[in-house]
């Protein structure tokens, strides 16, 4: 039983980072083995459409195109689940997770019907953000939707999601050009809500990892 387990934030430590380290021991705790990925500390680009997935007694499934991404989407491929957190800026995943998604999709998915992966990886997504939790609901989950999607489509497997809401950007807003944030405001939130965040990404990482296990 493996799971991957990726950071799609430049930062290593702050928000999106604390998810899914606890969705790791999640997975750890039901007996998974599990692979840790800053994103940002690979060399890669998005999909260069060389096209060579597409030729006709190529390799497949898998991304021919050489760096550091196209090994861990091998990886990806002979998992059991993965685990990818991003945080959403201007009501998109970051440019590394965009990146990602047009490597790992292009690769699997023919121009005609069928896939070239065989395979079933089952998929949580963890989106951290700035914006309240009524915003996500109404205005940005539509479209988060549609990544899920292509998760499914690729992977075959099932689909989780979890985001974490209004939530503290930095440890001291004063440093910054902030003014629109009310820290007080921020800072309580994230004592009342952030734990039960974090509750909910090691339980993902249990459920996830047991699904795939079973």
């Amino acid at each position: 039983m493996k799971t991957i387990i990726i950071n799609a934030s430049p930062r290593k430590s702050w928000n999106t980072a604390q998810l899914l380290r606890e969705a790791r021991k999640g997975a750890e705790s039901v007996g998974a083995e599990t692979e840790y990925v800053d994103l940002y500390d690979l060399n890669f680009t998005g999909c260069r459409s060389c096209l060579a997935c597409k030729r006709k007694g190529g390799k497949h499934p898998g991304c021919a195109w050489k760096d550091d991404l196209s090994p861990l989407i091998d990886r990806i491929l002979a998992a059991d689940a993965l685990i990818i957190g991003t945080p959403i800026y201007y009501g998109e995943p970051t440019a590394q997770l965009r990146a990602l998604m047009e490597r790992l999709v292009f690769c699997v998915a023919p121009y005609e019907p069928g896939s070239y992966f065989d395979g079933k990886v089952d998929v949580g997504l963890i989106y951290t953000m700035n914006a309240p939790q009524a915003y996500y609901e109404t205005s940005l989950r539509p479209y988060l939707d549609n990544i899920e999607r292509l998760f499914t489509m690729a992977l075959h497997g099932e689909v989780r999601t979890y985001a974490s809401c209004d939530t503290l950007q930095v440890k001291d807003y004063s440093q910054y050009d902030m003014a629109y944030f009310d820290e007080a405001a921020k800072r309580a939130h994230r004592d009342e809500q952030f734990p039960t965040d974090l509750a909910e990404c090691l339980k993902m990482g249990e459920e996830l990892s047991g699904w795939s296990r079973s």
